[in-house]
This record gives C-alpha cells, sequence and structure tokens, in this order.
C-alpha cells in the first residue's frame, strides 16, 4: 500500500533495512555492511482492472501481481536485488537517478548483457542519495514500460523531518482501447511530434485513487512520472503544497505549487498541509494539456493536528559534488530531427524509424558497437552541458550515473537545482554543470521514450 503514517512509517523502514542499502561508487562492500539477502524481482505476465469494463490482460510486473512494489532503500546501506526474467522478452533494470556502479546500471551492451528468459541478474550497490526514484526496464522499453513495468523507488534519510503521512504516487498512462485491452503503443506520426499519449491515465494503477491523511497534518507526497510520453503540469486545490524536493534532490529554496511542468523520468516531492475539517478534499491535477484531468485525492481523517508546515525541518542535501565553473570544460549538445529516416534494427526493441538526433547523430540502437560517445570526460574534472533544443517540442533528457546543476537558460529564470533530467523546452538553450566523478559509459537520452527509440540517444564516457 503507498500510504504511510507516522506509525507504520518505523515498521516500514524496519522491514526495507532488510533489503539494506549503501556503498560508495566503487560498489564494493565493506566488512562492516555485508551484501544484504537479495530482494527477488521476477518480470511476469499479470492483469489488473483499470477500467470498469474488465481486467486488463497481458500486463507486465514485478513480483506476485499488481503494481511494481515501491522499494524502499536507506541512504548509506547496502541494497541487493535479484532480477529473474519470467517473460520471452529480455530485460533488465535500470536504476533511475540513482548514482550507483556502471556496471549496475542496466543499459544493454553499455553496462550488462540482456536477462533471457529464467535467466538472472544480481544488482548490488549503495545508493549515496536520499529521495525519490524510480526503476524500469532498458530494453523493449516501449512494450515492457508501456504494459505496467515501472516502479518507483524511496530512499530514506533518518534525519529527514518527521511528517504525519507519507503517500507514494505511480503516474502514468495506459493504451487501452474500449474494452481494456492493450492496443497499439505507438503511432509513427505521433513518434516523429510530441509522442504517442496514453487513453487512460492512473495514479498507483487506479483512476483518480482517494487516500487518506490526517486531518491538520503534513502529507508528505512523492511523485514520480513513470509514463513513456506525457508531460505534466501539476496544480493543488483544497490545500496549499510546499515543493520540496524535485528529481530526488531538495530544492535550493522550498516554494507554494502553483503550476510546475514536469516530463517523464522526473519526480517531485510535496510538503501538504492537510485541511483542519474532517471529510475535506485536497484534489491533485493535471493541467497541461487541453484536457486536464484530476489525477488522485486525498481525503482530511480525524481530529485536527495542526500542524504548521513552517516548523517542518530542512531536508538534508546530497552529497554531489559541485562543479568548478571557472575551469569547467564545455560540452556542446543539440538536440534535432534526423535526416536519416530509415530503420534501426535491435534485440531490444527498434520501433522501424529513426526520427530523431543527438549533434546530428541518431543512435543506431542497441549493439555491441554503438556509436561513438558524445564526449570522453576525464573523472574528476568539471564539465558544462551546452544543451539546445532546435525541435519544436518538449524533451525531457536524462543523465545517467551523475547528477547535474543547472546553470542558466535564455528562456526563463531557473534555480541552482541538482538534478537527473531536464525539461527543455523549443528553442531553448540551457547550461548544465557537473563533475565527472562516475567512471564508465553513461547513457543521455529523451524519456519520451519514442524519441530515445527513433534517435535521441547518445551517452557519455567517464575514464
Amino acid at each position: 500500500m503507498p500510504i504511510l503514517t507516522r506509525r507504520n512509517l518505523l515498521k516500514a523502514s524496519a522491514v526495507a533495512g532488510a533489503y539494506g542499502v549503501g556503498l560508495g561508487l566503487a560498489g564494493r562492500f565493506t566488512a562492516a555492511q555485508a551484501a544484504p539477502e537479495p530482494m527477488v524481482l521476477k518480470t511476469q505476465k499479470t492483469e489488473a482492472k483499470i477500467m470498469d469494463v474488465g481486467p486488463t490482460k497481458n500486463m507486465l510486473t514485478w513480483g506476485e501481481h499488481g503494481m511494481p512494489p515501491v522499494i524502499r532503500m536507506k541512504k548509506g546501506e547496502p541494497f541487493a536485488a535479484r532480477l529473474i526474467n519470467g517473460i520471452d522478452d529480455p530485460t533488465t533494470i535500470h536504476w533511475h537517478g540513482l548514482r550507483i556502479p556502471n556496471k549496475m546500471d542496466g543499459v544493454p551492451f553499455l553496462t550488462q548483457p540482456y536477462v533471457y528468459l529464467n535467466d538472472a541478474f544480481d544488482y548490488a550497490f549503495t545508493p549515496p542519495d536520499a529521495g525519490t526514484f524510480w526503476y524500469h526496464p532498458h530494453c523493449n522499453t516501449m512494450t515492457q514500460m508501456g504494459h505496467g513495468m515501472t516502479g518507483v523507488i524511496v530512499v530514506e534519510n533518518p534525519k529527514d523531518p518527521v511528517f504525519d503521512a507519507e503517500i507514494v504516487l505511480n503516474l502514468r498512462d495506459w493504451r487501452l482501447g474500449g474494452d481494456g485491452q492493450f492496443i497499439q503503443q505507438f503511432k509513427p506520426r505521433d513518434a516523429a511530434r510530441a509522442g504517442t499519449f496514453g487513453t487512460v491515465r492512473s495514479a498507483n494503477w487506479q483512476q483518480q485513487p482517494q487516500y487518506d491523511a490526517p486531518a491538520g497534518g503534513l502529507l508528505r507526497l512523492r511523485l514520480a512520472i513513470t509514463d513513456v510520453t506525457r508531460i505534466y503540469s501539476f496544480k493543488l486545490d483544497g490545500a496549499a503544497g510546499t515543493v520540496i524536493a524535485i528529481d530526488g534532490n531538495p530544492v535550493p529554496e522550498r516554494f507554494t505549487l502553483d503550476t510546475l511542468d514536469l516530463g517523464p523520468g522526473e519526480r517531485l516531492e510535496l510538503a501538504i498541509r492537510m485541511p483542519d475539517d474532517e471529510g475535506a478534499i485536497v484534489s491533485l491535477s493535471d493541467i497541461h494539456s487541453t484536457n486536464p484531468a484530476v489525477l488522485a485525492t486525498f481525503r482530511a481523517v480525524g481530529n485536527s493536528l495542526k500542524r504548521d508546515v513552517r516548523d517542518l525541518g530542512p531536508l538534508d542535501a546530497n552529497p554531489v559534488a559541485k562543479a568548478d565553473l571557472s575551469s569547467a570544460e564545455h560540452i556542446p549538445l543539440q538536440l534535432s530531427a534526423s535526416a536519416d529516416k530509415g530503420p534501426s534494427d535491435s534485440i531490444c526493441g527498434s520501433l522501424g524509424y529513426t526520427f530523431w538526433a543527438i549533434n546530428k547523430v541518431a543512435w543506431q540502437g542497441d549493439t555491441p558497437d554503438p556509436t561513438a560517445p558524445l564526449a570522453e570526460l576525464k573523472l574528476g574534472k568539471s564539465y558544462v552541458i551546452d544543451m539546445e533544443n532546435l525541435t519544436p517540442h518538449l524533451h525531457p533528457i536524462h543523465l545517467h550515473g551523475m547528477s547535474f546543476t543547472t546553470v542558466s537558460s535564455n528562456t526563463k529564470q531557473v534555480m541552482p537545482l541538482v538534478s537527473d533530467t531536464y525539461l527543455i523546452e523549443p528553442n531553448e538553450k540551457v547550461q548544465l554543470s557537473f563533475v565527472a566523478d562516475n567512471p564508465g559509459d553513461w547513457l543521455l537520452h529523451c524519456h519520451i521514450i519514442e524519441h530515445q527509440k527513433t534517435g535521441m540517444t547518445s551517452y557519455l564516457r567517464v575514464v
């Protein structure tokens, strides 16, 4: 269940401790931090009632049934998971936003082999950062993610301020027909534009679910956009929401949510002061498109706790190295359409088209001989990505393995947010600074999956 109260939060944390979390980027456990018993994540088919017409078949998940589990880890403690593949397609797990060793990153050919039917792969790492993250395949992503294989990760910090309740929402669309069954996952015409949108929207695999939270209490709401296409503009009604973290990192200065645009791959944490009156409703909506929708509602229950959000202590900053802008080397990065319209082949799923490119090079698919890296970086050196969007569409650009800080934009004032995903606007030029502190080949791509799979992908090599 994705809601925690203050009472059962302690119990859930104790259970999560059995899974563990904690080592450095080197990827080795110390004698005092023995590798824990791995959490088993088995891919399998399932069915669930997304629409009122009956259960949707051929859904994909990890675990026994239903939505993939919310995985709880602890900052600085070892975590281990064993992926067992129970479906016909090869698969992997990418731990989105976690700064972990390269061999644990879950990208076929770049970091690990495919995991075929009935095979297994062991992941073991220690997340250095607390916050909200998520996990998903990096193989046959349009099908596997589109059919359900997206789950949320919560990395806890025992030093975090105390909330009265916590709710985790996995936000995503489904491409379903009127009978509740899957239809074609993408349309080429839409893939060459903003992407193919789902027909049914959900939070935690439900349409407009409602959760209870203590009246007058402080609710920690963790949102993860695990959709393959949709960009959200969040709005809260019935209570004030304070933005405390974006993409797993505390915001430099907290602010009240008015509307906030975030794209696939991004996460948001809100501190919501629930209404004092029992039964009062708070609603979370997406108003980005011409078809706004309520995503979930929260009902105040019990006598008012009369909490004050101004009493909420700060979140610890994650230990992300700060780039030296005076000595940083600049990496030019242009997002554009591709002149190459031919198909690209890949055992990990090709859409059969090439529409997009980074620096005029379209990704050739998952192959043992990929294109050259976007840049070869020296370990420990500071860099700035000068990213320019030459297309008329938004692109959430995600960097694996490292975190960057937003420096400047030519279209708006930006906060110096530490992040792993940046939603770049049409004609925007943005500077993202980071320290190349994690060796290996690190993917960089648009997280609108149709864009990723049709060319808007590259990688950085840190040596």
